[in-house]
């Protein structure tokens, strides 16, 4: 079998297209979430902190002082710790989304419970009779 015909029989296998479905459709979501968190989340937090922007929460390990992220960062090292909140934040909207989309599926998929076992049917006719013989040899 030559190459290019394995390739194409594993890309167009069932798997590797919902894979990439589901990568292209996670890639939206994820952009929707990082919105989410960026534009109403944070804002909300920042707000109950006094007004704090996590964006621009940060330790200058170089001792230097500066306003912004982005000033402290062309200074030198930086630990970025509003930054690394916010991506927590983010990264706990998103589990618990697709905890409840997995959960909701679950519950989509279970099978109602089986009904019960139809009786036996009778036997045949000649299952009948031989069983006649048999009992009436056994007398």
């Amino acid at each position: 079998m030559s190459m290019a015909s394995e390739f194409k029989e594993f890309a167009l296998k069932g798997n590797v297209m919902d894979l990439a479905v589901g990568v292209i459709i996670g890639g939206a979501f994820g952009k929707i979430v990082d919105s989410l968190i960026g534009d109403i989340v944070m804002p909300i937090v920042g707000k109950v902190f006094g007004g704090m922007d996590f964006t621009n929460q940060f330790i200058a390990l170089n001792g230097q002082t500066a306003t912004t992220l982005v000033e402290a960062k062309k200074a030198g090292a930086v630990l970025a710790y509003g930054n690394f909140i916010t991506i927590a934040i983010n990264f706990l909207i998103l589990a618990f989304i697709i905890f409840m989309m997995v959960k909701t599926m679950n519950r989509m998929k279970r099978e109602e419970p089986a009904a019960p076992p139809a009786p036996p049917a009778p036997p045949a006719e000649d299952v009948v009779l031989l069983r006649e013989i048999r009992d009436a040899l056994k007398r």
